[in-house]
């Protein structure tokens, strides 16, 4: 496995344990990001010794989403990607979000359906993945949170997607299937958030817990986990798995990474952008939540 930069590996107890590790960002996603969790994924279904897989964050929260700022310093500079002229190129995708060019969808495409690849490698991956969510997960932190097969989640954690107002759609699209068409659209069409502990009454997390009893009700049900055979985990995976494919998970998944591309170049999203460029990104987006009361941690949850 190559070199981890955005999150650390580790393997004992039957337990391989990926961490996001880009504290000081919020653990914000680049690209390199969903390349080392399908890598680290990999590791731990082929190594023998392993059971079950933990995610979890490190820092004050499990993920803040995209870093937009670091994604907009990679696009200033002028350097190619992996492959100069590719989807990736930094250069190739600062061209394709300019104003005033001639969008290519398709190489947007190419661009964002790597990082689903590598989001749903939790959700392909033969062994079970447990994830840990306190702090926050929002925006694309939910990719990964949702792609795990059971979610353990702080009472006050702030989970939702707040880019549904402007700038963004879920890629992974697994919203409706996890709570239901009518729940998803409420978070979706909205933009809200739930707390941790309405994400386990909604369904949406298997199970919430107060912040100082968290790691222990998540070590709880990871050791339980691992102690079933490897065969039988697997098995069971993949049965239920089947439920998801068949409700016509992957055309979902197509469709909302088409629509994440548009929502950057609506006239909302340029302007997002804009003001992105003159004041930062931090300030963008607080102008986009704070209508709705629910910046940063302040004001989330849907609950009266």
């Amino acid at each position: 496995m190559q070199e981890l930069n955005t999150v650390t590996y580790d393997a004992a107890d039957r337990i391989a344990r990926i961490t996001l590790n880009r504290p000081k960002s919020g653990n914000g996603i680049t690209l390199e990001m969903p390349k080392e969790i399908a890598a680290c994924v990999e590791r731990a279904n082929l190594d023998p010794a392993v059971h079950a897989i933990a995610l979890a964050g490190n820092g004050t929260g499990f993920c803040g989403g995209y870093d937009l700022a670091a994604t907009a310093e990679a696009w200033s500079e002028d350097r190619a990607g992996e492959a100069e002229g590719s989807p990736l190129d930094p250069q190739v995708i600062a061209r394709n979000h300019a104003p005033q060019s001639n969008w290519d969808p398709v190489t947007d495409f190419q661009m964002m359906w790597r990082n689903v690849r590598g989001f749903m490698s939790l959700f392909h991956s033969e062994k079970p993945v447990i994830c840990k969510v306190h702090g926050y997960c929002v925006a694309g932190g939910t990719d990964m949170a949702l792609c795990s097969d059971l979610l353990v989640i702080a009472d006050d954690a702030k989970l939702g997607y707040p880019p549904a107002r402007v700038w963004g759609s879920p890629t992974t699209a697994l919203w409706a299937h996890r709570i239901g068409v009518m729940r998803a659209k409420r978070l979706l069409l909205t933009g809200d958030s739930l707390t941790g502990a309405e994400a386990a009454e909604w369904g949406l997390a298997t199970e919430s817990a107060a912040p100082e009893h968290l790691d222990q009700r998540f070590e709880a049900l990871l050791e339980r986990v691992a102690r079933l055979p490897v065969n039988q985990l697997v098995m069971m995976k993949l049965l239920t798995n089947q439920v998801v494919y068949a409700q016509g998970l992957h055309a979902t998944q197509l469709l909302g990474t088409f629509f994440d591309g548009i929502t950057r170049h609506t006239e909302e999203g340029h302007a997002f952008a804009r003001r992105a460029a003159e004041s930062g990104f931090k300030e963008a987006v607080r102008e986009r939540d704070e209508p709705f009361g629910d910046f940063g941690m302040q004001g989330f949850g849907v609950t009266a």
